[in-house]
């Protein structure tokens, strides 16, 4: 069982959560997520679980060390944890899927202590080697509030069973064990070729709620990189222009 954690969440589009804690709780989270803690919160980093699970964090995006925060005071105490990019922070009680949940890499921001996070590997290869994601999710496990990060706007779908939701694999945040997830060809040559969206969309089959976000890391990454290239060759040719 996980401590029981009293949280607020702050802001819009860049937002934090701000954790409050009773004497002896704790939380964790990955190195470097850290806003601002009270005086009596203790600060301990370690690779927790040992060499072999901190190995295994690297896989699913997430830091070698984990870093837990304990108020060590004999009052309530407070820290505070900021999104690394816009977008929405997601609360997730375990308690609501059995005590496990699905998500992309590097969307896990904290949780309460005794939340596990652990390598989610797809079930079949064609889902790993087509479906954007690689063969490997986050899989967080314990009953006890978790948060997890995703960009833009999020989007909450519950499945009924057997009911199919076609998604863009970027776009995926995160899904109960009950939610099979699989990769469908997009079909139609023209579509494949130049409709913009890759040639595999994920196929999500119910039962269960699918969190969506609107604006993935990724996207917004390659819009960034993108921008930066047309920067830099205009840049260029201002610079050769005006000495040759």
């Amino acid at each position: 069982m996980a401590d029981i954690i009293d949280y607020k969440i702050y802001g819009d589009d860049m937002q934090l959560v701000e954790i409050e804690l009773d004497p002896k709780e704790g939380v964790r989270t990955e190195a470097g997520a850290l806003m601002y803690m009270d005086n009596d919160i203790e600060m301990q980093t370690k690779a927790e679980g040992g060499i072999f699970k901190g190995f295994k964090r690297t896989m699913v995006g997430e830091s070698f060390f984990i870093t837990n925060f304990v108020n060590s005071g004999s009052g309530k105490a407070r820290v505070a944890f900021s999104a690394p990019y816009p977008g929405k922070i997601i609360p997730v009680n375990l308690f609501e899927f059995n005590g496990k949940f699905i998500c992309q890499k590097n969307s896990y921001l904290c949780s309460a202590n005794g939340i596990e996070i652990e390598i989610q590997l797809v079930k079949k290869i064609g889902t790993g080697l087509f479906g954007g994601e690689g063969f490997i999710l986050q899989r967080l496990e314990g009953y006890g509030m978790a948060f997890i990060h995703a960009g833009g706007t999020i989007i909450e779908k519950f499945l009924e069973p057997g009911e199919t939701l076609r998604v863009d694999t970027g776009c995926i945040v995160g899904f109960p064990p009950t939610v099979d997830y699989d990769i469908k060809f997009i079909g139609g040559f023209k579509n494949a070729l130049f409709g913009g969206e890759g040639i595999f969309l994920t196929q999500l089959t119910g039962p269960g709620k699918v969190y969506l976000q609107s604006l993935p890391f990724s996207r917004l990454a390659d819009r960034v990189i993108q921008a930066a290239r047309f920067t830099n060759k205009d840049e260029t040719k201002r610079f050769s222009g005006g000495f040759f």
